[in-house]
């Protein structure tokens, strides 16, 4: 039997102040809660003590966020899904975002280790009228260390109802996945980021104008950073954006995120880019 750490937020606004609570069961806890940018936008930085996800375990995140409300979810290092011997380990994320509320998901990498058996399952539920900000970062086994991902297999699946859903499965004996241009082409970390609001009755999608100065803004980003050419970012519906990228190493992906996140912010919400502290230890 393996572990199971449950851990439920919820976030109000009251007054000009983001309000939080939470409460947990198991390994999966809060480890901060803090203010950066001020009492409207709650910064919460997440920790599993034990260190990595075996083979039996299962997180389980819900947060809820009412009307109103802000929140930036991190995790001060990656999520690390080891090797097992057949039994399955779950992360699920479940997000229900009221009209009015912003949700920004941004946990640092996740990495699939050689022989893990593992399903990372995130769902999140936006209201007519909410925005959020999240990103993925997967990385598949530890090549700079002799130990590359040939063998296991982790699922993903990100889910936006009415808006996005993707599902993908990662095998170590897939080579033309992993290593065929039209696959991975041989990269070890890929990444997506997206920008979404909540579609329904009375409210607005990303008008064009808005959605192409976006996109021109992380073209920019990209042409600078270290993956001009396996990163690309697009609007494959009116009220969504998604990057794209594909690299040999964290930093650099992680960095061109990082870099986005921050223009997005600034341009679309008038926010400044305000890392949390986390990313920088």
């Amino acid at each position: 039997m393996g572990w199971l750490g449950h851990l439920q937020l919820h976030y109000t606004r009251d007054g000009a102040r983001t309000t939080a609570h939470d409460r947990h069961h198991g390994p999966l806890r809060v480890l901060q809660r803090l203010y950066p940018e001020g009492e409207a936008i709650c910064h919460h930085v997440l920790v599993h003590p034990p260190g990595g996800v075996v083979g039996g375990d299962v997180l389980e995140l819900q947060a809820d966020l009412d009307a109103g409300s802000h929140a930036v979810i991190t995790t001060p290092g990656a999520t690390r899904f080891y090797r097992s011997d057949g039994a399955l380990a779950r992360q699920t994320v479940q997000a229900r975002v009221a009209a009015g509320a912003r949700l920004e998901w941004l946990p640092m990498e996740t990495i699939a280790y050689r022989q893990c058996q593992a399903h990372n399952q995130l769902h999140f539920d936006l209201s007519p009228g909410a925005q959020m900000l999240g990103w993925d970062v997967l990385a598949l086994g530890l090549p700079a260390a002799g130990a590359a991902f040939d063998a296991g297999r982790f699922r993903q699946q990100i889910t936006l109802p009415g808006v996005w859903q993707e599902r993908g499965l990662f095998d170590g004996n897939d080579p033309l996945l992993l290593h065929s241009p039209l696959g991975l082409a041989g990269h070890s970390v890929s990444a997506s980021l997206w920008l979404a609001e909540g579609m329904g009755p009375g409210t607005t999608t990303l008008d064009r104008n808005r959605t192409e100065a976006l996109v021109d803004a992380a073209r920019a980003l990209i042409d600078a950073s270290a993956l001009p050419t396996t990163a690309g970012v697009s609007a494959p519906h009116p009220s969504l954006l998604v990057l794209r990228a594909l690299g040999h190493r964290v930093e650099p992906v992680m960095a061109l995120l990082q870099a986005v996140r921050g223009a997005w912010r600034q341009l679309h919400w008038g926010l400044g880019a305000h890392p949390p502290r986390v990313w920088r230890t």
